[in-house]
């Protein structure tokens, strides 16, 4: 991670991403941040000192979900740079790519509806002593839209177990007054995980979209301090 910079975002872009330029409007336009496309055949970039791998369907989710993407250039660029401590944030398609890559544990499984997901959810901040979530308190309750076909997180006992031991479960389903339940569960995920990082803390993929939940306009703002804790996080060093 590059430190004494203010922060400089990079945002991959494979062939089917589809919301780079909602990460790109957040981070230019609303929070006046440095930010830039890197198309995926890239192999470096000196500038930046954090990523965001976003949304969308790369190389039509052929395959799965992320499969095909685990192999551009760019992601031995991403690799080397999660090492080093770099900031990663993967969003849905983005998540998906990070558990190809083994940045991250587990899998993801297709929806237990077997029907493409596309819905505003509320999530529960389970950890906000991490550079993602900071500007969250413990137990909020904040709403994002998720949409998606695949999103049913996935892992076995022994990973949840150390999951829950590492605190790497960020964000959950909920209802609207908090509780974790089947109800609120709209994939089938593992305990209703919505979000996790990697044990370094450094590495956090989540299916919900907080680039599209960052303007009250849209039926949320709530997606914003996701980018304002990085923003925070990287402006420390």
């Amino acid at each position: 991670m590059l430190k004494g910079r203010k922060p400089y975002f990079g945002i991959l872009v494979f062939p089917g991403t589809n919301c780079e330029m909602d990460c790109y409007y957040v981070l230019n336009n609303l929070l006046k941040v440095n930010c830039k496309y890197i198309w995926h055949q890239e192999t470096k970039d000196d500038d930046i000192n954090a990523i965001i791998i976003p949304g969308g369907f790369s190389y039509g989710d052929y395959l799965r979900s992320g499969a095909i993407a685990k192999f551009s250039p760019v992601m031995s660029f991403v690799r080397d740079f999660a090492q080093n401590g770099g900031l990663v944030i993967g969003i849905c398609n983005g998540f998906q790519i990070l558990l190809e890559e083994n940045l991250l544990p587990g899998a993801m499984l297709r929806n237990n509806t077997l029907k493409f997901i596309c819905k505003y959810v509320n999530l529960k901040v389970e950890d906000a002593d991490n550079p993602f979530t900071s500007n969250y308190n413990k137990g909020e309750i904040i709403k994002m839209p998720i949409r998606h076909n695949e999103g049913n997180y996935y892992i076995d006992e022994n990973g949840l177990k150390k999951l829950k031991e590492n605190n790497q479960i960020l964000l959950r389903y909920c209802d609207e007054n908090g509780n974790v339940n089947t109800d609120a569960n709209p994939n089938g995920s593992v305990e209703n995980i919505a979000g996790i990082c990697n044990e370094s803390r450094n590495v956090f993929g989540l299916m919900p979209h907080p680039e599209a939940s960052c303007e009250k306009i849209l039926g949320s703002d709530d997606g914003l301090n996701i980018f304002k804790s990085m923003i925070d996080f990287i402006s420390k060093f």
